[in-house]
């Protein structure tokens, strides 16, 4: 049997703002076809996490893609190669329509590829096509959140990393995104990092999670077992 290459391999992250140190040693993998958690309070490192492998902060130690290191390469590079990386606060470009946001979303592609992938998108979120020239700042705040997901899925990634989804939205607008998430994960064949705060939400999305605290890894395993980890659950859980 073949075993199946790491999709993501992260050994001995640092990273800093300054003279503050926000990442102290952070190493962690995702594999292919899985939901993988970022689990941590406010200040843990969460977003420096996602940022780091984006390349946007500052950062040494090894991050690996498909094998292939990339803890060298500028933005851009790294999502030509597939990863899509839908940022804290929605990240949509709000004086622009939907149409124009999903298109940027899928630069990379050519014409046909384009329409196709939009065509896809719009099948997750049917709303987009009768809004599609409604302006994106406009939007709920569900709504912004689903674009930002939707424009990550025009580029046909591999790998999307999402910080803080549930962020500032209502409960049940939580369940219908991350219901969703299950779904494009499922028939996109997408890998998903996610970075959330939400540790209800964290552990019944992803099979394997990773708990934050100042810059380093305190805890991390399936999340069937560590969400019955007394120490996690006293400080995510509330019991």
């Amino acid at each position: 049997m073949i075993a199946t290459q790491t999709l993501l391999e992260v050994r001995e992250l640092r990273a800093s703002y300054g003279e503050i140190e926000a990442l102290r040693g952070v190493s962690f993998t995702v594999e292919p076809g899985a939901i993988v958690a970022l689990l941590g309070a406010n200040g843990a490192g969460k977003t420096t996490c996602l940022r780091a492998v984006t390349g946007m902060v500052k950062r040494s130690g090894s991050i690996a893609f498909e094998g292939t290191d990339i803890s060298g390469r500028a933005t851009e590079d790294i999502a030509r190669l597939g990863v899509a990386h839908v940022p804290e606060g929605r990240g949509t470009l709000a004086e622009l329509s939907v149409r124009e946001n999903l298109a940027v979303g899928g630069y990379l592609l050519d014409t046909a590829r384009a329409k196709e992938r939009y065509a896809r998108v719009v099948s997750y979120f049917p709303w987009i096509e009768a809004r599609s020239k409604q302006q994106a700042g406009t939007l709920s705040g569900g709504e912004q959140q689903m674009l930002a997901i939707a424009r990550a899925l025009m580029m046909d990634p591999k790998l999307i990393l999402l910080d803080e989804p549930s962020l500032g939205l209502a409960p049940r607008i939580v369940e219908e995104i991350f219901a969703l998430l299950h779904t494009i994960n499922r028939e996109e064949n997408v890998t998903i990092l996610l970075a959330e705060q939400n540790a209800a939400m964290a552990f019944a999305t992803a099979s394997h999670v990773y708990v934050l605290e100042t810059g380093r890894v305190a805890a991390e395993g399936a999340s069937a077992v560590l969400a019955r980890d007394d120490r996690v659950r006293k400080s995510y859980l509330g019991h």
